[in-house]
């Protein structure tokens, strides 16, 4: 099943409600389960449009997932390239509450493969039109 595209407005939109959400001590941006459905939905989706690919996937369980970034193209069983975290650090990487490096430091990003580094795409741009 196709996923409906994220526009520039409705990713712009997220980032914004994101950023007035609580945050948490260690980063994490702090929402009831449907707000972190939908945010993580709308970013995630967006993040995998503005890096289109299938050579590392970002999972984001139980809300979302994305093949994004050019390279060797990934088509059965997991693949080589894998990020995955919760939702509340997923949220708190796109604003920048949370940097990176300390979400793989404290283990709530387990990413593995040569390509599983997010650090030059997160946090995600203050507008979506940047």
């Amino acid at each position: 099943m196709a996923r409906r595209a994220v526009t520039t407005r409705e990713a712009s939109a997220a980032l914004a409600a994101i950023r007035e959400l609580p945050v948490g001590p260690s980063g994490e941006v702090l929402a009831d389960r449907e707000q972190l459905k939908e945010l993580v939905r709308a970013t995630l989706v967006f993040f995998g449009q503005q890096h289109p690919g299938r050579s590392v996937e970002v999972r984001v369980p139980p809300f979302s997932a994305v093949q994004a970034f050019d390279g060797i193209r990934h088509t059965r069983g997991t693949p080589p390239n894998v990020i995955e975290m919760d939702g509340p650090t997923w949220l708190g990487l796109t604003v920048g509450t949370l940097s990176w490096a300390d979400a793989v430091q404290d283990g709530r990003v387990r990413a593995s493969g040569t390509r599983a580094d997010l650090s030059l795409h997160l946090p995600m741009p203050t507008s979506a039109n940047e």
